[in-house]
């Protein structure tokens, strides 16, 4: 991200977002480069370039807003990105740290039932209460038994790893949903820098400026002027110096830019602030997830609370619960669900109170299988189905979205792709603070500072184009709140720096 011509984007995301150059810069291809003005339409005293228009007369407030960004939000874009990288890889580091779990030590002809399977974990953890099972998707994966345990954080659950060959225990972690304790771990540090609550400031702020600084990055470098077209997508090999780095700053953002935009969008669908927002205007649109119902009803509820709960008999006795009802079993259930389409790496999601069996559909990767059926325990029949197919579209983009982020959807491709985009965001913020730096004055001082576009860029605007743009950014400000905040911070800094320059300027002149 460039601080001195523009900026990087994203993650968080939250994990992480790349800057794009900032195009106020003489670069190696610009006309007037070198000439130490901080744009080549005051290299003319002011006059505007031939370039003229609604461009020219944004641009400058672009370079400004590129350069803040650049310099206060970069560090949180680098953080996002390394953390994001560590995340990306961790797919591959949990198959290899946990295989003893994960993984069967042969494979057999054929799987013991269900129930055996779930007996050998229940056996292994006595105080655990089985809520899940995640029969072996393929021949040499271990089965999952999930169990609620008490001394468990929030959100965490003991997941009992069982041979499907022989019922044996392969060994039991603490996870959190599908996340053994690595890849659990650093998808916290990635999310809050393990700080909890507070800590998922910094990923939404980075989410929430990601894009800002993308797009006007990429508007910055496709207006500059250059002599050859291939500089817009090739870096120029002959540049020296800062117009190098300029060159390469520019080039790997404009590439980048389309999966950083990606990643910041998806990872502000799950932060705290925007992240609400954007549910409710997802609902209100009609594109909720839906979720299949697994409601039992008169005879089938299984306790019948609901009903006779805190009824008394003659003589001032509580009236005992009626008996459960029986319950088929988990082998017949995932049978049943088998015999409706749903078969592909499934998770069964055990009968509670009130509820039958849920038994969904897992695979993420292309194309997914993420149909769901529920299945009444009482006589095994399914009371109601999901078929993916019959999301509402925003429902089905988010959902491929989120995994995208995830780096689920293609599986090793997609994660080598975050991967690549973590590391081109490092990089993006390298540069651009390398461009702020050999940008300073170095004549009177030793140690300076890069100088940013003048103040006053927003006066010499139309009004015509001023006002909507105070409008969208108004809007975009409160709808993504970290920006707003942030940016009306920038400004407030912004404006005392300009009071306090102006006061010098007019000590110095009396």
């Amino acid at each position: 991200m460039s601080l001195d011509e523009s900026q990087t984007i994203r993650p968080a995301d939250t994990t992480p977002t790349p800057t794009l150059s900032r195009a106020d810069a003489p670069g190696p291809d610009a006309p007037d480069a070198g000439n130490g003005t901080p744009d080549s339409e005051a290299s003319s005293g002011g006059r505007r370039s031939p370039r003229s228009g609604g461009w020219a007369a944004v641009r400058p407030l672009v370079l400004r807003m590129h350069f803040y960004a650049g310099l206060l939000i970069a560090p949180l874009l680098f953080i996002a990105a390394g953390t994001g990288l560590l995340y990306a890889l961790s797919w591959q580091a949990e198959s290899i740290v946990y295989s003893d779990e994960l993984t069967v030590a042969r494979v057999g002809d054929g799987a013991v039932p269900l129930s055996t399977q779930v007996r050998a974990a229940q056996g292994a953890a006595p105080t655990g209460k089985v809520i899940g099972v995640w029969p072996a998707p393929e021949a040499a994966d271990t089965t999952r038994v999930i169990m609620e345990k008490p001394g468990l954080a929030e959100g965490e659950t003991l997941t009992v790893f069982v041979d499907p060959y022989t019922a044996d225990v392969r060994g039991q972690l603490t996870t959190a949903g599908d996340a053994l304790p690595l890849r659990a771990w650093l998808s916290e540090f990635h999310s809050s820098l393990q700080l909890g609550e507070f800590g998922r400031n910094y990923s939404e702020l980075a989410a929430s400026w990601l894009w800002v600084v993308a797009l006007g990055g990429l508007a910055l470098w496709i207006g500059r002027r250059r002599s050859r077209r291939a500089l817009l997508v090739l870096p120029d090999r002959k540049a020296t110096g800062r117009r190098k780095t300029l060159s390469w700053h520019g080039v790997v953002g404009l590439w980048a830019v389309a999966g950083l935009v990606a990643l910041s969008a998806t990872g502000l669908t799950w932060s705290k602030y925007a992240g609400e927002n954007i549910g409710q205007l997802q609902d209100r649109l009609g594109g909720a997830t839906p979720a299949v119902s697994a409601t039992l009803g008169g005879a089938a509820d299984p306790a019948g609370a609901g009903e006779h709960a805190g009824h008394q008999m003659p003589g001032g006795e509580e009236m005992p619960p009626p008996q459960p009802t029986a319950d088929i079993g988990i082998d017949k259930a995932v049978e049943a669900a088998r015999a409706a389409g749903v078969g592909d790496h499934v998770r069964v999601t055990l009968p509670a109170e009130g509820k039958g069996y849920v038994i969904k559909e897992q695979d993420k990767q292309v194309p997914v299988h993420l149909d769901a059926v529920a299945v009444d325990p009482a006589d095994g029949k399914v009371m109601d189905e999901l078929r993916f197919a019959d999301y509402p579209v925003l429902a089905q983009l988010t959902r491929f979205g989120i995994d995208l982020h995830m780096g689920q959807t293609f599986g090793l491709a997609n994660q080598l792709a975050l991967a690549a985009l973590a590391v081109a965001l490092m990089f993006l913020v390298f540069w651009g603070y390398r461009m702020w730096w050999l940008r300073r004055p170095t004549k009177d001082r030793a140690l300076s500072f890069g100088r940013p576009q003048p103040r006053g860029a927003w006066r010499k605007a139309p009004v015509t184009l001023l006002l909507p743009l105070a409008a969208v950014t108004a809007v975009v400000g409160w709808f993504v709140p970290m920006l707003g905040i942030s940016l009306i911070a920038f400004l407030a800094i912004d404006v005392l720096l300009g009071f306090v320059a102006g006061r010098r300027a007019a000590a110095v002149g009396a």
